[in-house]
């Protein structure tokens, strides 16, 4: 008897909840295979001595303990890249629904402007990189030194990529005009998408101006694309790669501009030392989870 009601029970949640799950079946597969198992092969090499060649073997935390005590590259790409990520992941991101906010007050010429935002995120890092050297040429013909000199600010011309001082924040600004990418789309289907009866009601309430309207109304109602855009920011932030390398090289001077995803380039695919590589990439993924559910914690909706 009870075994009959069990299989009818089953019976019935399959035909309220297996259409659904169906669907999204095919995006767990998906997920599975190029999230969960990577992550948890790369967990494993992380923990043995594996050149790609000789079959793994198991070393324990080893990897780790030379990661943290004795690696001082690794903290220098620490360290630099929590700088980066700090300055251009919220300048990025608030720029971005800045830029969005913006664009939903104008009546006309939407579409061109989201697209003069958006262009930048179309092309490779590499690419823009190239374009923006030109403007951070080393020598007097590149169009910023040749701007100061002709000022009197500067005696001779600046080395933007080849000096410590200054390689960084030229990644940053390259960064911050890459941003506005897939998070700045988000926004603005998210501002399109707010019911225009909510503004309406909020005046009658006593919603005066823009403002009011974004603090009240607009930003409360937007908190899933907001989550997106905090995950989407901290994602690009910590894994500034490309930009990088085509600016300053690899490796950049002093190690100025040395990221953590470029360390785990560097002993992954130029010493083969997939298994240190694995640990590096354990540390990034630690470190980008942890601010990932952070930023849930923040944008949760309450209601």
């Amino acid at each position: 008897m009870q075994a009959a009601v069990k299989k009818n029970g089953f019976k019935e949640w399959m035909r309220k909840n297996g259409t659904g799950y169906a669907f999204l079946l095919p995006f767990l597969i998906l997920f599975a295979v190029f999230v969960i198992v990577p992550v948890a092969v790369a967990m494993y090499y992380s923990l043995t001595n594996y050149n790609m060649i000789q079959p793994a073997r198991f070393i324990g935390i080893s990897n780790y303990s030379q990661l943290i005590l004795d690696d001082d590259v690794f903290l220098i790409s620490l360290k630099n890249t929590m700088v980066f990520a700090v300055i251009t992941g919220p300048i990025g991101y608030f720029a971005s629904f800045l830029m969005a906010w913006l664009i939903t007050l104008v009546k006309r010429g939407r579409g061109f402007f989201s697209l003069m935002f958006y262009a930048p995120s179309l092309t490779s890092g590499v690419a823009m990189a190239n374009i923006w050297l030109i403007l951070f040429s080393g020598d007097r013909y590149g169009y910023i030194n040749n701007l100061l000199l002709r000022a009197g600010l500067i005696l001779e011309p600046i080395l933007w990529t080849k000096d410590a001082t200054y390689v960084l924040p030229v990644i940053m600004i390259i960064s911050v005009w890459m941003s506005m990418g897939t998070g700045f789309l988000v926004f603005l289907a998210g501002l399109q998408n707010v019911d225009p009866a909510m503004y309406e009601a909020a005046r009658v309430d006593g919603i005066k101006n823009k403002f009011q309207e974004l603090r009240f109304i607009t930003l409360p109602m937007m908190k899933p694309q907001m989550l997106f855009g905090a995950i989407n920011a901290i994602v690009g932030a910590f894994g500034v790669f490309d930009v990088a390398t085509a600016v300053a090289g690899m490796p950049s001077p002093n190690y100025a501009a040395h990221t953590i995803v470029a360390h785990l380039y560097d002993y992954a695919f130029t010493r083969f030392n997939m298994g240190y590589a694995s640990a590096v990439a354990m540390a990034l993924f630690v470190i980008t989870f942890t601010l990932g559910r952070i930023c849930m914690h923040v944008f949760k909706d309450n209601t």
